[in-house]
């Protein structure tokens, strides 16, 4: 059974920055590929950003250039480091994880980007 929690969540004005982060239970070299999904209110969730076992990247038109992904496998940590936040950022941040062809999915982090 794979556990993820995510941390890093809050409040930050319009133009400001946060990073998130998302802990796995596992061994995260393990897993094929991590990502980040996103739920705002009344929408349903999209997908943000993946990184997958091998380093490569995929981000949503709407957060390249701003969002960054990545991964330490010695602290079996996943980020999200989020620059230039937009009031249309605002939403309930997911991590998750693909291993032995199942997801599993974190408890979500709130974001709030105030303008």
């Amino acid at each position: 059974q794979v556990q993820l929690v995510e941390s890093g969540g809050g409040l930050v004005q319009a133009g400001g920055s946060l990073r998130l982060s998302c802990t796995a239970s596992g061994d995260i070299f393990s897993f094929s590929r991590m990502g980040w999904d996103r739920q705002a209110p009344g929408k349903q969730r999209e997908p943000v950003a993946v990184i997958f076992s091998g380093g490569r990247t995929n981000y949503a038109d709407s957060v390249k250039g701003r969002f960054t992904i990545s991964r330490d496998n010695t602290k079996n940590t996943m980020y999200l480091q989020m620059n230039s936040l937009k009031p249309e950022d605002t939403a309930v941040y997911y991590c998750n994880a693909e291993f032995n062809y199942q997801t599993y999915w974190g408890q979500g982090t709130q974001v709030t980007v105030s303008s």
